[in-house]
């Protein structure tokens, strides 16, 4: 169930890179909220991991202000604003360090001063919800890319978060591979209850994950809104270089030869409508 009080908002937040002219985010106002599945689509450049890495505190705005759970990120909140929001980076290699997977998902609560114990749990714990197990032992260097993705999220899942943020968490990986990593996503959000913020460039991935859409371009929020009503706009998509998901290319096509198609964006939704259109000229 979606909460009603945000769980992260950010206010008119702007943040440029030292030796940089341009700004990387320009006034950027939002909130998201407890069990949302979230997805901000842009193209490369767009400012989406910049924006990520302001969300638990990595980066500083150079104005405006960020809350989780009502509280401005400050020195004094920002251990428990990282247990409450964990970020899985875009390269693995960048967050995996240890020489076992076990070890590297360990190294969170281990941190976080836990037990034992309670430290080997929650890996065992980790470790089942990205189907991992059996390869504790193994050298992270050896696995796979969609392997080391899991492990990466797995060490997050092993803090707990009620937030996870994950930089373009599908980027270089198979058709296979993007399958079983959008399986752990859907299954953190449907059966922990977390929240999942996802950045892609994806266009044909996020009507299948997303409750609601950020379109970003420039460093900017262009629009917000849900799966329809973003992918029912393609002038605005071509304007921040991006396209319609290839299936609802189908029906604009079947638009433009006269027919009485409603543009779908899903396969359920794509065999509904054309289910329904071939009923009609049966019935003619």
């Amino acid at each position: 169930m979606i909460s009603t009080t945000p769980i992260i908002e950010l206010r008119d937040i702007s943040y440029s890179y030292r030796n940089s002219k341009t700004e990387a985010l320009k006034d950027v106002s939002l909130r998201i909220y407890a069990g949302e599945k979230v997805a901000f689509l842009g193209a490369n450049g767009a400012g989406k991991s910049t924006l990520f890495r302001h969300l638990n505190g990595i980066l500083k705005p150079n104005t405006g202000q960020i809350l989780v759970h009502g509280e401005p990120i400050s020195k004094k909140n920002i251990s428990k604003v990282r247990q409450t929001v964990g970020i899985v980076f875009q390269n693995p290699d960048d967050q995996i360090l240890a020489p076992t997977v076990e070890q590297d998902v360990a190294f969170g609560p281990v941190n976080m001063g836990l037990s034992e114990k309670e430290v080997d749990s929650r890996v065992r714990e980790a470790l089942e919800l990205v189907s991992m197990t059996g390869l504790e032992n193994r050298s992270p260097h050896h696995l796979s890319g969609g392997q080391k993705k899991r492990v990466a999220i797995a060490g997050i899942l092993a803090m707990r978060p009620e937030v996870i943020v994950l930089d373009e968490p599908t980027a270089g990986l198979d058709p296979r591979g993007t399958e079983n990593i959008m399986t752990v996503i859907e299954d953190m959000n449907r059966d922990l209850g977390i929240t999942v913020i996802l950045s892609t460039h994806d266009v044909d991935m996020v009507p299948l994950f997303a409750d609601r859409v950020f379109l970003m371009h420039h460093g900017r929020i262009e629009t917000q809104g849900t799966v329809k009503e973003i992918f029912k706009q393609p002038g605005l998509l071509e304007h921040v270089h991006l396209r319609m998901p290839r299936i609802a290319g189908v029906f604009e096509l079947l638009r433009a030869e006269g027919l009485d198609v409603e543009t779908m964006i899903t396969p359920v939704e794509a065999r509904d409508e054309i289910l329904r259109l071939l009923n009609v000229y049966r019935n003619q």
